[in-house]
């Protein structure tokens, strides 16, 4: 039985062919973990912010989790499975990126002084706030945006904050 938040069947046909095809041609070792497992482990972590060693005992091991990540991480196949999903939300009118909010919670603020500054400390940038904050920061979500001609991208493009310049 799937659990509302694991990947359906209508989202699970759009990313399978994304995924790398990988079997062994020797037999040995054992069974490859299902991808689609694997991903809904990946998704409960990025959705929770929860440490890998967290994940819950219906997912495959953490460590088949975090080694898969890293190998989609690298590939790009991570980037093209979320691109794909938030295409996919976007069209059929579930994404709206005309709104976005910012969470200020770690903006240090100094008197007199126009420039941001980053918080120091490992505890701040390990904390999940600060990691969500860089996901919205990350070049890869501005180029999603001009890749789907949100209208945010230009917003983001006249302040500076956007990697490559919109020609208007």
């Amino acid at each position: 039985m799937s659990r509302a938040e694991e990947l359906t069947e209508e989202q699970w046909s759009l990313i399978e062919p994304l995924l790398p095809k990988i079997e062994r041609v020797d037999g040995r070792g054992r069974p490859r973990i299902e991808d689609r497992a694997v991903l809904n482990g990946i998704f409960w972590i990025l959705r929770t912010g929860a440490p890998w060693a967290d994940l819950p005992g219906r997912f495959p091991s953490h460590q088949t989790c975090h080694r898969r990540f890293q190998e989609w991480v690298d590939s790009g196949t991570l980037k093209s499975v979320l691109e794909m999903l938030a295409e996919d939300l976007r069209s059929r009118g579930k994404l709206d990126l005309s709104e976005c909010f910012i969470d200020g919670t770690f903006v240090v603020a100094k008197k007199g002084g126009s420039a941001w500054e980053r918080p120091s400390g490992a505890k701040v940038r390990r904390s999940w706030l600060w990691q969500t904050a860089m996901v919205f920061l990350s070049p890869y979500t501005l180029h999603l945006l001009l890749r789907m001609k949100s209208p945010l991208s230009r917003v983001l493009s006249k302040t500076g904050l956007s990697p490559i310049p919109l020609n208007d």
